[in-house]
């Protein structure tokens, strides 16, 4: 084998990244299993290690965390959320949403074609305006105060489509930025939240482990509001606030002594003295904490504010205190109460920061600003709708700072403002939470300020993002959501290594009873390589593993076993031929590269074309396979020839025959006529297409909320439900909408509820109000049991009595997304594939047989399910899932196609002369072993996922089973024989008949 070292040192570093990365996994197991132990609880032992060097000296807790193999919502439970920023909306605010009637009607007829279209809302825009307008220029609607850099009244139609790409994927940005800072605060450990690749506009959210769905709807889908306040001085407001501790000491009943103010000052240096060790002054000194040295519990008695909220001493700035996170939430009850609030100077406002204050090493301490409030109204003085960009940039001095510019009445008011506020500092805040509070050195006028402070280039970014996520207001609005609960998700936990594990022992026996016990152990070695490799590279990627990721996995093994069979049996045939073990070898590994190449190439193609098209867990199965599928081949080709030539050139392993017993004469010396049966497999496969064709003008196919927009709510019972009693107490609920419910499983507990009422209403509360009319019909119809509540009832995390344990939601925008992604994902895939053949064989003929076999395999498949649904006893929905097993049919059978045609041209090469009737036949027979050896092992892993794999990827593995039965029967029925006949095979055969008389 040629460079052999450098395949033994590219193995040998790859091991290592795997390692590396592999072990902050278990690092972070480790002091997840000690944090359980915690007798102060799991989060006291985090809290305390999370900024701790725990790894080589050099990684947090927190950082492992970040870096580990982090598990999908489908196994951690938790929340997908896809939320659609509107993109017609940002185009109507940059033109100030003229009244123009050609405008709007050009806006709404772009809308309505994205629906269906592959363009970009902007291009379908400008088209659609120029057919209305021939002569009219863009310029003429978007020479606007916000676009006054980009866009004049000359500015060519180019420039302006140029110009509004940039300013909505800036709003984009601004929505996504908004979007993370949320996120961050609401304490998600390991949150994805991405932009979605091939569309605009939308992002994706996933959020693990989320118990309040409500409330996150609530946060994601709310407008960013920035605001500039003017703020007090540290120095005014501290004394009221050690006030609001006695007040708030006295209106809680915890002591019964009147205690003067001045009395209260003192107690609370006093405290401070006391509590030194343990304080928050502590910490801003950085001084050791020792939680021994002070019952906090009693000081919080005799101090509810003080025990837990440091003064700002030095009375300057807006800064009037320190708290550490946890505390907030009570700091914010005590200055709440009532009669705190009699005490407080009535225009005060206290608005925590958003990030740990720069003096805290530990990111615990957060800082209290306090706000004036100066306007009527109440709002703040100046809003970010004022500001039309905002850059990171460097000062005179080469610091980091942040430039700002306003449009002429912000340029106005912002002149005023900071002309009132010289010497003193103005709060710049969004969403209520203040991001920087820059003090005032001069009245600056003409819109353009700069902001300057310790600052490091990452902060300066962050605060150019905020700033500019006021210019553009651009509310997300939510199209697809996912709620999986806890108890759902370690069950999909369970299902899924069970059927690993299972499926992994099966493929190992396989290759045994086949190929004998030391060559099934070399394959064997490389599948365990594989599978090690594959989870490697994930964890260095930071990829989530997923239900349909493991599936993924499971299937690259099975994928890696045809790698290896195609090996054996191409060696067997170099031992037939007389040649020793080592250049049986040799042979074997040389004349089945090719086939392996291309068959490895063309499942990628296919898994490239799913991660496009794909959202969420198709994604993640196309991420895990393609892997897979690149590290089995390294496996499979290199690493097994590395160990079968270093025992041979040790002068063992030369007695192997690469079969057994069992395998010894299997589908060994076949003689079949494939050729001649043309006619007769070509009836009946047309009969079958037939029928389908019949089912799908008769039945069609049950569609999910994926393809049509909808809800899905998977409820568990307590009782046996059976599916008709669910839809008929709803049908009355719902009006005219659409109610399905089918049983999950076999016990009839599980039920799931499928409607699209009201999808095209948007806002958190239709998706609480339907889960109300879901408790209201339940009850009524007595299938809860008595006292459980809705909150229960909506609970993901209750796992006793009856609640619903998933939700989905699809919006109808969404589905028509998908829908047509869908049908273009399998196009894209069967033209991509036909014309890799092409390029490869350069040969139409067998890139028509491949192409016309796969489209076939796809069709059928989908016939399948339109023949079954209804009848059988699980869930046979067309929707993403289903997609992805399509494609995944057409990756995997190519495998067939190409190992087929492989021979053929080989066979081609060595026997010019040989009748092509015959030759086709001893292509088909000699790779008959490989084809149905590989599909045998393929349908056994299969099975496995099937039967083990649990409810949710139930339809893709039978998706899967059918596309390798019907895959492996059009390779030797469909694909060899349409090849034969494009390259002439029939008149060829005349003519062979005609020479022979």
């Amino acid at each position: 084998m040629q460079n052999k070292g450098f395949v033994k040192v590219f193995a040998i570093l790859l091991t290592l990244v795997c390692v590396f990365y592999l072990s902050f996994s278990f690092v972070t197991r480790y002091h997840m299993n000690k944090a359980a132990e915690d007798p102060k609880g799991e989060a006291h032992y985090l809290d305390s290690m999370m900024n701790k060097k725990v790894w080589l000296g050099s990684y947090t807790l927190k950082q492992c965390r970040e870096m580990e193999i982090g598990l999908g919502l489908d196994l951690k439970g938790g929340m997908n959320v896809i939320l659609e920023v509107s993109v017609p909306d940002v185009v109507k605010a940059l033109a100030d949403n003229k009244p123009d009637e050609a405008f709007n009607k050009a806006v709404a007829e772009a809308a309505k074609q994205q629906v269906t279209s592959q363009e970009d809302f902007i291009t379908l825009f400008v088209r659609e305006y120029k057919r209305l307008v021939p002569d009219g220029k863009l310029a003429e609607l978007f020479a606007t105060q916000q676009l006054k850099e980009k866009v004049n009244t000359r500015s060519t139609d180019a420039e302006v489509e140029r110009a509004l790409r940039e300013e909505v994927q800036a709003a984009i940005d601004n929505s996504y930025n908004v979007l993370r800072t949320r996120i961050d605060r609401f304490g998600v450990v390991q949150p994805n939240i991405q932009p979605l690749e091939g569309t605009m506009g939308r992002i994706m959210v996933e959020l693990p482990g989320i118990k309040e769905p409500e409330r996150v709807r609530n946060l994601l889908q709310g407008s960013a509001n920035l605001e500039f306040w003017e703020t007090y001085e540290a120095k005014d407001i501290v004394p009221v606030l050690v006030s609001a501790d006695e007040r708030a000491r006295v209106a809680m009943n915890l002591t019964s002594d009147t205690v003067k103010v001045e009395e209260t000052v003192a107690a609370a240096e006093e405290t401070e003295a006391v509590s030194s060790k343990d304080s928050l002054a502590a910490v801003l000194k950085g001084e050791t904490v020792d939680n021994n040295a002070v019952n906090l519990e009693q000081l919080k008695k005799e101090h509810p504010l003080l025990a837990v909220f440091q003064p700002n001493q030095s009375g300057i700035g807006a800064i009037v205190g320190y708290a550490d996170y946890k505390d907030t939430a009570s700091i914010n009850t005590v200055l709440n109460m009532k009669e705190v609030k009699e005490i407080m100077p009535r225009d005060l406002k206290l608005m925590w920061g958003v990030k740990a204050s720069d003096i805290d090493k530990t990111g615990h301490i957060f800082e209290l600003y306090a706000i004036r409030v100066t306007e009527r109204n109440g709002r703040a003085p100046l809003e970010g709708d004022v500001i039309t960009d905002a850059r990171d940039s460097y000062d005179q001095f080469n610091k980091p700072c942040v430039t700002m510019s306003m449009n002429t009445d912000g340029s106005r008011r912002w002149a005023a403002l900071t002309k009132k506020n010289i010497g003193k500092e103005i709060a710049i805040v969004l969403d209520g939470y203040v991001y920087s509070a820059p003090r005032v050195n001069t009245e600056i006028t003409g819109g353009n300020s700069e902001i300057t402070g310790n600052f490091t280039p990452e902060v300066t970014k962050d605060l150019a993002n905020v700033l500019k996520s006021g210019k553009m207001p651009a509310p997300a609005r939510i199209v697809q959501e996912d709620i999986v609960g806890p108890s759902l998700g370690q069950q999909s936990i369970n299902q899924g290594l069970i059927s690993f594990v299972v499926a992994l022992i099966a493929l190992m026996a396989y290759l045994c009873l086949m190929y004998g016990f030391i060559p099934g152990m070399v394959a064997n070695t490389a599948l365990v390589l594989n599978f090690f490799f594959t989870m490697g590279i994930m964890s260095s990627f930071q990829a989530a593993l997923t239900l349909s990721g493991i599936a993924g996995i499971v299937l690259s093994l099975a994928m890696a076993v045809d790698a290896n069979v195609l090996i054996h049996e191409r060696t067997k045939e170099e031992l037939k031929a007389g040649k020793n073990m080592k250049e049986a070898i040799s042979a074997g590994y040389s004349g089945a590269f090719s086939a392996i190449f291309d068959s490895n190439l063309t499942s990628i193609i296919t898994g490239v074309i799913l991660f496009y098209f794909g959202t969420g867990p198709i994604r993640g199965f196309a991420t895990t396979l393609i892997i897979g599928i690149i590290c089995s081949f390294f496996t499979a080709v290199y690493i097994t020839r590395l160990i079968y030539e270093y025992f041979l050139s040790k002068g063992k392993l030369r007695n192997l025959t690469f079969s057994t017993s069992l395998s010894k004469n299997l589908f060994q010396n076949a003689h079949y006529n494939f050729m001649g049966i043309t006619k007769r497999s070509f009836t009946i496969w047309g009969t079958i297409i037939v029928i389908c064709i019949i089912s799908f003008a008769v039945r069609g196919l049950s569609q999910s909320i994926d393809f049509t927009g909808g809800r899905n709510f998977v409820v568990q019972f307590d009782k046996v439900v059976q599916p008709e009693t669910i839809r008929d107490l709803l049908e009355n609920k719902v009006e005219d909408a659409n109610i399905q419910a089918i049983a999950l499983g076999t016990d009839g507990h599980r039920i799931r509820v499928s409607t699209n009422y009201r999808i095209e209403e948007d806002g958190a509360h239709v998706d609480t109000e339907i889960e109300g009319i879901l408790y209201e019909a339940f009850k009524e119809g007595n299938l809860l049991p008595d006292g459980l509540t809705l909150a229960q009832f909506i609970d993901r995390d209750n796992t006793e009595g009856c609640s619903i344990i998933s939700s989905q939601k699809v919006g109808p925008s969404m589905a028509d997304d998908m829908r047509t992604s869908a049908v273009w994902a399998v196009i894209f895939a069967v033209i991509a594939i036909g014309l890799y053949i092409l390029i490869r064989f350069s040969n139409i003929a067998f890139s028509l047989g491949a192409t016309v076999a796969l489209a076939i395999d796809a069709f059928l498949v989908v016939g399948a399910y339109s023949l079954c649904y209804g009848w059988m006893p699980f869930s046979l929905e067309v929707d993403q899932t289903f997609i992805g097993a399509v494609l995944t049919v057409i990756g995997y059978s190519i495998n067939d196609k190409v190992v087929i045609f492989d021979r053929v041209r080989e066979f081609t090469h060595l026997y010019p002369n040989r009748n092509r009737t015959q030759l086709f036949n001893d292509a088909l027979n000699t790779t008959l072993a490989r084809t149905l050896n590989t599909g045998q092992s393929t349908l056994i892993v299969l099975l496995i996922i099937f039967f083990l794999g649990g409810d949710s990827i139930r339809s893709f593995s039978f998706a899967m089973i059918l596309g390798v039965v019907i895959g492996t029967f059009s390779s030797l029925f469909v694909a060899a024989p349409v090849a034969y006949l494009a390259l002439g095979g029939k008149k060829d055969e005349k003519e062979a008949k005609a020479v022979k008389a």
